[in-house]
């Protein structure tokens, strides 16, 4: 499946060039194809496209996630869109990645995101992952102090843009979509569903929200924070990247206040606990972290993923 999702990406984003069969350089021979380049270029061109919706329709059968664009306040955000088999109507979610962003270095989707994509599928959820850092040609965004797609402001704007998009489409329930984000998307996700951001376009609201292991400090600490949504907080108890305490105090304020926000702090989980494979190690490429060293540790942890992926199948089951 990598193979094709790499070839999804080069095609999608216009990286795709068919080289023209069968034409050599006069220079070099007198044996040339009668065609001309151009028109050889665009009849493979049209093959190589014919190939490519037989397999993005393969894909989506299989699994698969598909290349989209949504419209926002900037322009345009590309995204990925994860849809279940079957007809529809169908709840939805909006998962926002974290500071590395949504691709790896090879170009294909990360493996958190594709898992979540697939699992969340599975569940009969249509997920859509708006790329927030490649649609404004940034890479990874741990090492920058001073960001210019911030939590609280850009990634706000992209969920709300996400969400109105997947409110066009007929194979959506307008009023049963859900947003999810982890580290700095978990973090974007506290900032979206503060009372105070209330969308206004006259839309359905957002439903529920689910943040992984997010930065807590700047809302609990915000006297004018309250929640709209019910949220469920994951935080793992080693984490020394985004420390759950300020989570805690943040639920528990909230919780006082009548709030629906729930916290579950896995013992011995570090960030990142709930990617699929990813050895502990130190992380030393990070511009903030609890110790102020710019290091953390990373890494999963089997049983805080297991129940991570129950727990939030179950949370958005009642959407």
């Amino acid at each position: 499946m990598s193979s094709l999702m790499r070839l999804l990406d080069h095609v999608a984003f216009g990286r795709f060039r068919p080289k023209a069969k069968n034409v050599i350089d006069s220079k070099s021979s007198k044996h040339c194809s009668s065609e001309k380049p151009a028109s050889i270029f665009s009849r493979n061109a049209l093959a190589a496209l014919t190939g490519v919706a037989l397999l993005l329709s393969s894909a989506a059968s299989a699994g698969g996630y598909e290349h989209v664009r949504i419209p926002n306040d900037d322009g345009q955000i590309d995204a990925v869109l994860y849809r279940p088999a079957g007809p529809g109507p169908f709840p939805a979610v909006v998962a926002l990645h974290g500071c590395n962003g949504l691709w790896r270095d090879n170009g294909t989707l990360s493996l958190r995101h594709s898992d979540w994509g697939e699992q969340l599928a599975q569940a009969g959820l249509m997920v859509l992952m708006p790329d927030s850092y490649g649609s404004r040609r940034l890479g990874s965004q741990c090492g920058v102090k001073d960001v210019t797609v911030r939590p609280s402001r850009e990634r706000v704007a992209d969920a709300a843009a996400a969400r109105r998009w997947l409110q066009t489409r007929e194979d959506v329930r307008a009023d049963m979509i859900a947003l999810m984000g982890w580290s700095g998307g978990g973090s974007a996700v506290l900032a979206a569903i503060r009372k105070d951001r209330r969308p206004a376009d006259g839309k359905p609201d957002f439903a529920r929200a689910v943040a992984f292991y997010p930065s807590c400090r700047l809302q609990s600490e915000s006297a004018s924070f309250a929640a709209r949504l019910p949220a469920l907080i994951l935080a793992g108890e080693a984490d020394d990247w985004t420390p759950p305490a300020p989570c805690d105090f943040l639920a528990k304020a909230a919780q006082a206040r009548g709030e629906k926000i729930d916290l579950v702090v896995y013992a011995g989980a570090l960030h990142d606990f709930d990617h699929p494979r990813l050895e502990v190690k130190e992380r030393s490429d990070i511009a903030y972290s609890a110790t102020g060293t710019g290091k953390a540790m990373v890494g999963t942890n089997p049983a805080a993923r297991e129940d991570a992926l129950k727990r939030v199948k179950a949370f958005l089951k009642g959407l």
